[in-house]
């Protein structure tokens, strides 16, 4: 089951005051090659933000930031099971990945599923459920409700072991990429 998220934001108008400028439900982004998986894409902007805002919300074309970017949003994380289905077409479920979570696709490695490495700083926190964050030397560890989580640009998969779709929220911080000697 996927759930909406209800945003509230705030601004200032021309004359300097405090308003609320929206308050809307946010549908999550689903897609077929991730069954059971939902992406809550809340908010983001390319470069650091300058204040006072008037509650726009900036551009960020691509699912992960860029260095001096961030992106606010959820992510659930479905139970083990959730197999992609036999008569699944692979080429259309990456386009329409590609669609509606811009630049995610590039970042995963095919030959070894759900591992990913990207050039920010996260923040994660478990709200529902549990999951398990395995790096690429097989270690991992099991996360639950209140525990935080802070990636540092590593090659990493989630999973989750339970029964329940497992909530995270997650702030992404877009991070300089290491100097290749």
């Amino acid at each position: 089951m996927t759930r909406q998220v209800r945003r509230v934001v705030t601004g200032k108008n021309a004359e300097g005051k405090s308003v609320f400028v929206s308050d809307d439900l946010v549908d999550p982004i689903t897609v077929a090659i991730a069954p059971g998986s939902a992406f809550h894409v809340l908010w983001g902007g390319d470069q650091t933000p300058a204040l006072p805002a008037d509650g726009t919300e900036p551009a960020h074309p691509a699912y992960f930031p860029p260095p001096g970017g961030y992106r606010f949003g959820f992510f659930t994380v479905p139970p083990a099971g959730g197999e992609l289905p036999a008569d699944l077409d692979i080429s259309a479920a990456i386009a329409e990945m590609e669609q509606k979570l811009p630049g995610m696709a590039a970042h995963m490695e095919p030959a070894d599923p759900g591992m990913h490495t990207t050039d920010t700083v996260d923040f994660e926190v478990v709200l529902s459920g549990q999951v398990v964050c395995e790096l690429d030397d097989g270690a991992s560890v099991t996360l639950g409700p209140g525990d935080t989580f802070v990636q540092n640009g590593t090659r990493h998969r989630w999973s989750n072991p339970g029964t329940e779709p497992a909530f995270l929220f997650v702030a992404l911080i877009g991070a300089q990429p290491p100097s290749l000697p």
